[in-house]
């Protein structure tokens, strides 16, 4: 992780996806949003096999390829067991549905197919700061979400809005969408540290880590057989790293299809909860 340098995730992206030439030439790559096709170009060039994907293809810029209309709120255009590999940079955090989103990504995946994202850090401490004095993004600088500023684009021949920032996740909801879509994840990239959250850490990190064992001592007290998922959670609450960067970059691995998901967690725990 870098403590200076540009914000710009397609440049910090595009470091991550060179270190992986080796293992991305040739492999069937689903890019979307692909925005003006920065990614999708560098992955082409690498010799991928990339298909750009967006709400708005007439932005795309990169004439060697051809972007398709895909809505992540819907069903993609995507044929089952297809691809490789799936980057969705900057794209969960404008979706309602991410539960379904995740589902899609899971269906149009190969077995042992590689999931990217790439999305704003809401567990970093600035936006754990933000929340609690504003319920905004950035506290001081821009009001809470809400139905003007929060809508970005909207389709002139339909009613279908593009939301902003609505719906930001941090490295917990990103896990849980994922594992109980059939993920797990395989490696987090850390990119540029957010030089407030920084702060925050020096000020604050003795009691993250006070907060956070406690629980963890306490729940595995009680569910002994859940020792491995509450330490997987806990190191993820307590990563340094995590708390001051600014992005999320989290590869995943598809390890299960998404509608087999349920069968294995009733399979691991047998006190399952059920509500009538």
């Amino acid at each position: 992780m870098k403590l200076f340098g540009p914000k710009d995730i397609k440049i910090h992206l595009g470091k991550i996806l060179q270190s992986q030439k080796n293992t991305l030439t040739g492999k069937k790559i689903i890019d979307l949003p692909a925005g003006s096709g920065v990614s999708s170009s560098q992955l082409y060039e690498m010799g991928a096999d990339v298909e750009p994907y967006d709400l708005f293809p007439d932005f795309f810029k990169d004439k060697r390829l051809t972007c398709k209309f895909a809505d992540l709120a819907e069903i993609l255009p995507i044929k089952d067991n297809y691809a490789d590999f799936v980057l969705c940079q900057e794209g969960v955090e404008h979706i309602a549905d991410q539960m379904n989103l995740f589902k899609e990504f899971n269906r149009i995946l190969k077995k042992k197919g590689t999931l990217l994202v790439t999305t704003p850090n809401d567990s970093k401490l600035r936006s754990k700061l933000s929340i609690l004095l504003a319920e905004s993004e950035y506290a001081g600088k821009v009001m809470p979400p809400n139905e003007i500023d929060s809508i970005w684009f909207s389709e002139r021949d339909n009613e279908n809005l593009y939301y902003g920032h609505l719906f930001l996740v941090g490295i917990q909801k990103l896990r849980n969408l994922a594992k109980l879509n059939g993920f797990t994840i395989k490696k987090i990239h850390h990119i540029r540290a957010n030089h407030t959250s920084v702060l925050l850490l020096i000020l604050f990190y003795p009691f993250i880590l006070l907060t956070n064992w406690r629980a963890y001592f306490r729940n595995k007290k009680k569910h002994p057989e859940r020792k491995e998922l509450y330490y997987e959670l806990t190191k993820l609450n307590t990563n340094a790293k995590i708390l001051v960067d600014g992005h999320l970059c989290v590869e995943f691995t598809k390890e299960l299809e998404a509608k087999d998901v349920s069968k294995e967690l009733k399979g691991k725990f047998t006190d399952y909860n059920i509500t009538t």
